[in-house]
């Protein structure tokens, strides 16, 4: 996959793109990342890459002309598209803002089966609305206002990149993150077995592979039930979920009560 960053601040970017997995993305030719400045394609000495916004106001406004030259620079100025609904195969442009679609797992599976993602941060109260016009999506990272598009960048592009196949070793791992199929993951223990007196559920040392799977599968189920309801609200539950999810709000009642 391709990412285009478009941002005036591209110093941002060192460490968060070039650490851990999008770090050995890069370097395996999964992912392909570029950043450029709108202030490198802007024709006055001081690169003057905002405005006074017309009839008034506080705040600067992203001027068109260094926006546009950027985004004809990296080929992402075509007609518009359908957001996410667009070939695979053409720059998809995003647009980092507040007021866009809220960022959730099935936006990022959508997201990863794109060839090449263009990423537009916006500054100061954000970009001449009339720059709106070659956006393909808006998308927030949730319902608050950050400083620019940067960081909301960096959040998109790590969720996009474990879903891109090779990114993660185990692919499983990707497969029970919390959201990936609706539910929250289930709790993980590793060594030692016993730490303080606390010890592993003994199912997990079993070795029986099915009634472990069940247990995980029950205690996704359970956590989500307790932290996100409104989340299973919304899922269509099977009568062998019901059963597991039965099952392991009944244990965890018992072993509090054992407390």
């Amino acid at each position: 996959m391709k990412i285009d960053i478009l941002t005036l601040f591209p110093a941002m970017f060192t460490g968060p793109l070039t650490e851990s997995l999008l770090g050995k993305a890069q370097e395996k030719g999964i992912l392909k990342i570029k950043l450029t400045d709108p202030r490198s394609f802007t024709k006055d000495k001081h690169h003057v890459v905002d405005g006074r916004p017309f009839g008034g106001g506080p705040g600067m406004v992203m001027r068109t002309e260094p926006l546009y030259a950027a985004l004809k620079s990296v080929k992402a100025l075509k007609k518009k598209r359908r957001a996410l609904g667009v070939s695979v195969k053409s720059p998809l442009v995003i647009y980092l803002s507040p007021q866009g679609r809220r960022l959730d797992t099935g936006i990022v599976k959508k997201l990863a089966k794109h060839k090449h993602l263009v990423l537009v941060c916006g500054h100061y109260e954000g970009i001449d609305e009339r720059a709106m016009s070659w956006m393909d999506e808006e998308i927030s990272i949730g319902d608050y206002v950050l400083t620019g598009g940067e960081l909301p960048a960096m959040v998109l592009i790590d969720a996009v990149a474990r879903n891109l196949p090779g990114v993660v070793k185990e692919a499983g791992s990707v497969e029970n993150d919390s959201f990936y199929n609706g539910l929250l993951d289930f709790p993980n223990y590793t060594r030692p077995a016993v730490f303080r007196g606390a010890g592993v559920p003994d199912i997990l040392l079993s070795g029986h592979h099915e009634k472990i799977a069940q247990w995980c599968r029950g205690q996704s189920l359970k956590r989500t039930a307790e932290k996100r309801p409104d989340i299973l609200k919304e899922l269509k539950l099977s009568p062998a979920d019901k059963k597991l999810l039965q099952e392991a709000l009944k244990s965890g009642r018992i072993q509090k009560d054992q407390r």
